[in-house]
């Protein structure tokens, strides 16, 4: 605590955050992170928990639930039980934990419905026991899922096509090894990371092939198991993951003033400053280095898969030449990728245009492409889904009061208590 006191008094006295890391010895995101909460958050689950191996069973622990509604207490399933006999009769190799918190999920989110008997329509987030807890405690209401965690849900499968494409995306682009001589700073930290992975991915993959579960690989390799099916997967060969940067929103800015004859990141940075550009100097000249070197170069730089991703979803007419060219190869030597950009731009139309009645058909095409893993998730929800497509009903009024809410405080940099927060929220609202 006496250090996260410091940090925020040496950032509030004018010190950066890049200058803050060093003599605390901690790295930019923790004084970001600092920052942002005038006392410690402790920890944040950041989206749902992903249960793999239990998710096609839930629909036989929901039918076996409302069996036991009908008879005694002392008669119903409880989480060992509900283990035992899914082992022995439905083959299933999970663990009792996941059961078990299930089973609490489902009998919280009950008791929420049962409390509020004048619910006739639930519009509700797609994650955790949101859907049973709903069926359960208000089994005559309508279920909406949320379209806006519907498109993010969409973009992610996309992302993740892409990624597990990626290798036919380098070789389709011609690019072979990467030379590090190329690279700017922090792209050369990125590969210096990926070749330290390496022998571990190596290892893992080896093990998979011999036919050793997941868990037993976690076990001898002493990685997490998120990590070890994210290699089984193929999601963590790619040596530049580009995160979210502050400069996105910038980009249309930056490529005119670089048309308009600009090269200088120091100079391009000022510029954005001077309207209102709130990220450092370092973003805007890695910007400028990677630019400036693939004007410099015949063959196209192979870009992330988020990045590629944006651009496969950019209107043409906003493309540079260079990224024109990578999209049109892309096009033409990987049909993977423009089939599951066909089915999720297919899914966004069906979003907009409220035919609950074309989900169907979506679905049967969806389930011969690439992003078949969304398809089925839809399928599981598919009564919400078509309540989100046919109904006026969203979670949107909330979310945006949610982010509303957000960016006051991120505004006062986290230092905002409840009262100040009522005092500029309320007017607003």
């Amino acid at each position: 605590m006496d250090m996260y006191r410091k940090v925020r008094l040496a950032c509030g006295e004018g010190m950066s955050q890049r200058e803050a890391a060093r003599p605390f010895n901690i790295s930019r995101d923790s004084v970001r992170k600092i920052l942002a909460f005038s006392a410690p958050p402790g920890y944040r689950r950041t989206s749902p928990v992903k249960r793999p191996k239990l998710d096609g069973f839930t629909a036989i622990i929901d039918g076996w639930l409302e069996d036991d509604r009908g008879v005694h207490r002392k008669q119903r399933h409880t989480a060992k039980k509900v283990f035992e006999r899914l082992r022995d009769e439905h083959g299933f190799t999970g663990g009792y934990t996941i059961i078990k918190d299930y089973m609490r999920e489902r009998e919280r989110r009950g008791r929420e419905m049962a409390a509020r008997p004048s619910v006739e329509i639930i519009a509700r987030d797609r994650g955790g026991g949101y859907g049973a807890g709903a069926a359960r405690g208000r089994p005559g209401a309508v279920q909406v899922a949320d379209r806006w965690h519907l498109f993010e849900n969409a973009s992610a499968a996309l992302l993740s096509a892409v990624k597990r494409a990626m290798r036919d995306v380098r070789r389709a682009i011609g690019h072979g090894p990467v030379d590090p001589a190329t690279l700017t700073a922090a792209e050369r930290l990125q590969h210096d990371g990926l070749k330290r992975r390496t022998d571990t991915d190596a290892v893992v993959l080896a093990l998979h092939k011999q036919g050793v579960a997941i868990k037993e690989i976690v076990r001898r390799t002493g990685r997490s198991r998120k990590l070890v099916r994210d290699i089984v997967r193929g999601g963590r060969a790619e040596p530049h993951q580009s995160r979210a940067s502050s400069i996105e929103p910038w980009l249309d800015r930056l490529n005119a003033e670089w048309g308009a004859g600009c090269r200088n990141g120091a100079a391009l940075w000022r510029r954005l400053r001077d309207d209102g550009f709130p990220g450092s100097l370092r973003v805007v000249t890695e910007w400028a280095t990677r630019r400036r070197r693939d004007d410099a170069t015949a063959a196209p730089r192979c870009p992330s898969p988020r990045a590629l991703t944006r651009l496969l979803t950019l209107a043409r007419d906003k493309l540079t030449r260079t990224q024109a060219i990578i999209v049109a190869t892309i096009e033409r030597e990987v049909p993977a990728i423009v089939a599951a950009r066909e089915a999720i731009d297919a899914f966004h139309r069906l979003l907009r245009s409220r035919h609950a009645d074309d989900l169907g058909p979506w679905i049967e095409a969806a389930l011969a492409s690439p992003v078949a893993g969304f398809a089925k998730g839809v399928i599981a929800d598919r009564a919400a889904v078509a309540a989100a497509i046919a109904t006026p009903w969203s979670n949107g009024q909330t979310e945006g009061n949610i982010c509303k809410l957000k960016t006051l405080k991120r505004q006062m940099g986290g230092r905002a208590n409840l009262d100040l927060l009522r005092a500029r929220l309320m007017p607003i609202a």
